[in-house]
């Protein structure tokens, strides 16, 4: 197989691929370790704590009966209720709360905190998935293209006005970011950060955290029960989930293609091996 010289070692592209890809997730995963693993010791060690602080309070409890009340606890969280509220709360199934769950299944965000019970809801999520999965692809690869028209349109303006060719696309890449970054980043947060009461930080990084479709679920809108929402505050959440992933996969598109180019201009035999191996 052909290969190039890259370090005085033979590497193919897929290799290449490959290494880095490994590589960037154990520096991910080493990087993660040290940032939370002491604030996950410290956590488990206020909890048990506060547990003991718990059963000295109230000695009609033992150890047992308070286990069992923190696993009914974590099995109504599963469930998608929050152990904070009451019977009288919002409920996850209302028609709004649903049409936001739709879209978390066919964006495959999947934030965990809520899920079909039943078995009929259970197996119509998988067969919703199945069709709705590849709808959603479709309707965002056919947004993407709407949206590359139009930077493409941009750019022929440009040009009638700048001359330099290299200059106006990354003028107009550089206007179509930060125009998308202000109404499908910036903006939201800012609205989800005075509806929920976050920080902005934390609302930028749920908005990201949900575009990237990582979906954690430490962050979900419309999901604290002490607060009244309006009844189409999930619906609009989820058309604007639709549209921005569609942004945010043509600009990581466009990320990834900077990369390959980088790559290629800097060793010039990644192109060559790249086309062999696609051949």
């Amino acid at each position: 197989m052909a290969g190039f010289q890259l370090s005085q070692v033979k590497v193919s592209w897929t290799a290449f691929v490959v290494l880095a890809h490994f590589t960037y997730l154990l520096l991910g995963a080493t990087v993660f370790q040290i940032l939370e693993r002491e604030a996950e010791r410290n956590s488990r060690n206020h909890f048990q704590v506060e547990k003991l602080h718990f059963l000295a309070n109230y000695t009609c409890l033992d150890g047992p009966a308070l286990e069992k009340f923190v696993q009914v606890i974590l099995d109504a969280w599963e469930k998608g209720v929050n152990p904070s509220g009451n019977s009288t709360s919002p409920s996850n199934w209302d028609f709004s709360s649903s049409f936001f769950f739709a879209g978390t299944v066919v964006t495959t965000i999947g934030y965990g905190n809520l899920s079909p019970s039943t078995v009929s809801g259970q197996v119509f999520c998988v067969l919703y998935a199945l069709c709705g999965i590849p709808l959603n692809l479709a309707f965002l690869k056919q947004l993407g293209k709407c949206l590359t028209i139009h930077l493409g349109h941009l750019e022929r303006r440009m040009v009638s006005i700048v001359p330099h060719k290299k200059t106006v696309e990354a003028l107009a890449v550089s206007l179509f970011f930060i125009t998308g970054s202000l109404l499908f980043l910036v903006i939201p947060s800012l609205l989800f950060s005075y509806v929920e009461g976050w920080t902005f930080g934390e609302g930028f990084y749920y908005a990201f955290i949900t575009l990237s479709t990582i979906g954690f679920g430490d962050y979900v809108v419309g999901n604290d029960p002490g607060k009244e929402y309006i009844s189409l505050y999930r619906s609009l959440a989820g058309i604007w989930i639709i549209f921005a992933l569609a942004w945010l996969a043509l600009i990581l598109n466009m990320g990834a293609r900077v990369m390959e180019h980088v790559v290629v201009l800097t060793q010039p035999g990644f192109k060559k091996q790249q086309e062999e191996e696609e051949v």
